[in-house]
């Protein structure tokens, strides 16, 4: 989501504040919770605080605000499990040096991450995946 662009809520209403919670920085704070950002780091991206964020999403008129929260959340978090999926299948891609030179490299699978997630996916049942 472009923050410039027309967000796809109506933002929270605020007071005329150019350092404060603009539609646009609403905007892009909603874009950084869908891209897997926490609500901290998300906050940050937009040089406001988290304390600040919680307050606009309680205020009255931001219902919609608070909605495009939780589903970009949502949105982040399928996000990353997909990611997290692809890493367990294909591995990660680590250099081998020797001498300070980078001479070849290791893939290296997490069977741990891969298995947890297919629990997550496909509760067990009696013992065996579903």
């Amino acid at each position: 989501m472009n923050p410039s662009a027309d967000p796809d809520f109506t933002p929270a209403p605020t007071r005329r504040r150019v350092a404060g919670w603009t539609p646009a920085r609403q905007a892009a704070f909603v874009a950084a919770l869908a891209g897997g950002h926490d609500v901290a780091t998300a906050a940050a991206s937009v040089g406001l605080t988290p304390r600040s964020a919680y307050q606009l999403r309680r205020r009255a008129g931001a219902e919609d605000f608070a909605l495009a929260w939780d589903a970009a959340l949502e949105s982040g978090a399928l996000r990353l499990t997909e990611t997290a999926i692809e890493r367990a299948i294909q591995g990660e891609r680590r250099p081998i040096f020797y001498r300070g030179r980078q001479v070849g490299e290791r893939v290296t699978h997490n069977d741990r991450l891969l298995i947890t997630l297919l629990k997550r996916r496909r509760p067990l049942k009696n013992g065996d995946f579903a």
